[in-house]
């Protein structure tokens, strides 16, 4: 069957298509995506503005059109933290419900780390052992730790790329005193889970999944997505520490123009990178290997999962 994920995120609304059944790995089929930056419309009572609210019902009409192009059979909607956190998210959801027909399914930051970490799993199998999986996203920060499909320990933080550029370095290039006062910051909220994953000993494979991952693996030499999904790519922790101060030094133009940075995110790889390098350090993590699936795939594979005990 030909099924949608319609995933309403922090920093873009993106529409995968695939090619699916149990049993059979998900085959990208089409890709619709629109940066409409969600965490960064929020008010100062934290709610998503009507302008906002407007723009995501405009999207996710695009979106549905693309869908029906394609001969999509089901679509499976959802939202993450921008939404979820949004003071008004039962007006806005209402909303998109009223006018779109879509009534999006609302992740918490535990769902987004187990859906995240379940894909990660398929793609590595179980020979990959006890996985460590990150996520770096526009609003939160997933972390999962386990050996079976589920995992034993999974946490959501507030530290997503996006939210934490918008609220912590307004300047371009930012203030050395504000990127060291979000690197405190960062580290300060990811120590405090480092103990309910160290005690359950050390992780045999260390996995990151996201764009910001992907990015920081490109700029410290990692292969381009030209080679291919099955190409491996990682990202050393030397690097990623090398890079900090002169990501930190960019405007967000000069971090465009470096190899994988894309224009829309340029402006939140440093905040993502001082969130990588904190997590990697903390974790003491050496090394870590980039994985192409993420949420939208884990939700295909529960989704398919759900099929097969039907």
């Amino acid at each position: 069957m030909r099924l949608g994920v319609l995933d309403v995120g922090s920093n873009t609304v993106h529409l995968l298509v695939v090619d699916a059944h149990p049993g059979a790995r998900p085959l990208p089929a089409h890709s619709h995506k629109a940066e409409l930056r969600l965490a960064q419309l929020l008010d100062d009572s934290g709610a998503i503005g009507p302008e906002g609210v407007d723009r995501l019902i405009g999207v996710v009409l695009e979106a549905l059109q693309a869908a029906e192009d394609k001969g999509v059979e089901e679509v499976l909607p959802f939202a993450t933290s921008a939404v979820r956190e949004a003071s008004n998210a039962d007006d806005v959801l209402a909303r998109v419900k009223g006018e779109t027909g879509v009534e999006l399914q609302v992740l918490t930051g535990e769902d987004e780390a187990r859906l995240t970490f379940l894909a990660a799993r398929r793609w590595f199998g179980w020979s990959a052992g006890k996985l460590l999986v990150l996520d770096i996203g526009g609003g939160s920060l997933e972390i999962a730790y386990g050996i079976d499909e589920e995992p034993d320990a999974a946490v959501s933080l507030p530290l997503g790329a996006g939210r934490l550029t918008a609220g912590w370095l307004p300047g371009d290039p930012p203030e050395p005193e504000d990127v060291r006062a979000l690197r405190r910051h960062v580290r300060a909220q990811i120590a405090r889970t480092v103990g309910e994953f160290s005690r359950r000993g050390t992780p045999d494979h260390v996995v990151a999944t996201s764009k910001t991952f992907k990015q920081l693996a490109r700029i410290a030499g990692a292969a381009r997505s030209a080679e291919g999904l099955y190409t491996q790519r990682e990202l050393k922790r030397e690097s990623l520490e090398a890079w900090v101060p002169r990501l930190a030094g960019m405007t967000a133009a000069q971090r465009a123009e470096l190899p994988g940075v894309s224009e829309g995110r340029a402006g939140q790889l440093l905040a993502g990178a001082l969130v990588a390098e904190g997590a990697m350090d903390l974790f003491g993590v050496e090394t870590l290997e980039v994985c192409p699936w993420a949420l939208r795939e884990g939700v295909i594979l529960r989704k398919l999962d759900q099929l097969t005990v039907e």
